[in-house]
């Protein structure tokens, strides 16, 4: 990770160590760097210098209202999927023309409160949707801004959980079916067609996906064009991957820096090559690119078991904070915040739930830990504490913000009252 560091045996995130985090603040707890997110977003908006173009970030990926207004300062826009996330984005300034709408269920409450605002756009996911859109808008005499989300059918090869361009998945709508829209969008009298978007799925690794995709709304974005309509924007979605499985050495206080899945400036040359010389802006939607690698979950170890076999380490972290493992058997690196030395173990990482699904890390090759030492859970900052849950009646996890020395508490420990509040 970016700005992870030893130093005299001990684990620093910028410039505090973490050790003192843990103690000052408990655990479980999540702490992002600001340094990384800055960073994060510099490699994305520069990819992206050569064309017209908006950053919306996804606030599935973390929606906490610090880490939303750090980016609303760097420039970024916003996807949301609810309106909880279109409070969250407005509530943190984004400009309404910054925020698209996506999600294949949105309410009639959310979409009236969408139109009400001015937002940049509705990414549409069905006939139907278009259908109600166009009655709610006319409704409250608006005129609803529509971008037609196409399903490509382009496989991604990834989790089938995290694939969402494929012809059998929820998302999006069949071309021939958009063709007929497209023909019938006069019809629409209360929407107007400003956009064509895509979103392929989530830990792209590859720029192929990228390219096939460029090439299928190239040929749609003709079809449009012929049928009289100006679009404002082409939205390409998100999913650009992060490498969460690089090699750690810590004997050799050696961290490896996982990163993009590959450089997202080749995203970008792949689709100023298909569809650049239309001159539409482009709309990019990242979301675990720009906050996985910012974030660590801080977990403290309780209990060492062992039986027949098998080695334990029991953690006070489990699904209830980082469920990633134990949903998409997703790879976390896990190190330890001091270093001791000594001997090294193969173990599960497991939490305190009652589920034998509960764990962090299945087999996984660790240090020697003891009672009480203190463990890094890495590139956590991405569907991490948004996932996160109070099953088994556990609070919520603190989440603390470095900037150089400075640390800033950026959403307190749940507390226990609040889970009695009716």
């Amino acid at each position: 990770m970016k700005f992870l560091s030893y130093r005299h045996n001990h684990l620093y995130f910028e410039e505090v160590a973490l050790h003192r985090l843990a103690n000052e603040f408990g655990t479980p707890l999540y702490v992002y760097s600001e340094a990384a997110l800055v960073d994060n977003f510099a490699r994305i908006e520069s990819a992206f210098t050569k064309m017209p173009h908006s950053i919306c970030y996804a606030l599935k990926a973390n929606s906490n209202p610090t880490i939303i207004r750090k980016l609303r300062d760097l420039g970024a826009g916003a996807d949301v999927v609810s309106v909880g996330e279109l409070n969250l984005a407005l509530k943190a300034d984004i400009d309404p023309q910054k925020i698209v709408f996506a999600g294949v269920g949105k309410r009639d409450d959310e979409i009236l409160a969408a139109l009400s605002k001015g937002i940049k756009g509705f990414n549409v996911e069905s006939e139907m949707e278009l259908q109600v859109i166009n009655q709610l808008a006319g409704d409250a005499g608006k005129s609803a801004p529509i971008s037609l989300r196409i399903n490509p059918d382009i496989d991604i090869h990834g989790h089938p959980y995290i694939s969402t361009g494929r012809h059998h998945d929820k998302f999006g709508i069949a071309l021939e079916t958009v063709r007929k829209i497209i023909g019938n969008f006069s019809t629409y009298s209360n929407c107007e067609l400003v956009g064509l978007h895509a979103h392929l799925g989530s830990q792209v690794a590859d720029i192929a996906p990228y390219a096939e995709l460029g090439q299928v709304m190239r040929k749609l974005i003709q079809e449009v064009q012929a049928a009289g309509h100006r679009l404002r924007y082409i939205d390409v979605g998100g999913g650009l991957g992060v490498d969460y499985s690089q090699p750690i050495d810590v004997a050799t206080d050696a961290l490896g820096r996982d990163d993009f899945a590959f450089d997202p400036s080749a995203i970008a040359e792949a689709i100023s090559e298909s569809i650049g010389s239309f001159g539409i802006e482009i709309v990019f939607e990242p979301g675990r690119a720009l906050i996985a690698n910012t974030g660590l979950l801080l977990t403290r170890v309780l209990y060492l078991k062992e039986t027949t076999g098998k080695k334990f380490v029991i953690v006070d972290s489990g699904m209830t904070e980082m469920i990633r493992p134990s949903l998409y058997s997703a790879f976390h690196a896990i190190v330890p915040t001091n270093l001791r030395g000594g001997t090294r173990i193969t173990a599960d990482v497991v939490g305190p739930i009652c589920e034998s699904g509960d764990f962090l890390a299945r087999d996984r090759e660790l240090p020697e830990v003891q009672r009480g030492d203190v463990l890094a859970v890495l590139s956590a900052g991405a569907y991490g504490f948004t996932l996160s849950s109070n099953y088994n009646a556990r609070p919520r996890p603190a989440e603390v913000l470095v900037s150089n020395e400075d640390v800033q508490v950026i959403r307190k420990r749940q507390s226990l009252e609040t889970l009695w509040q009716e």
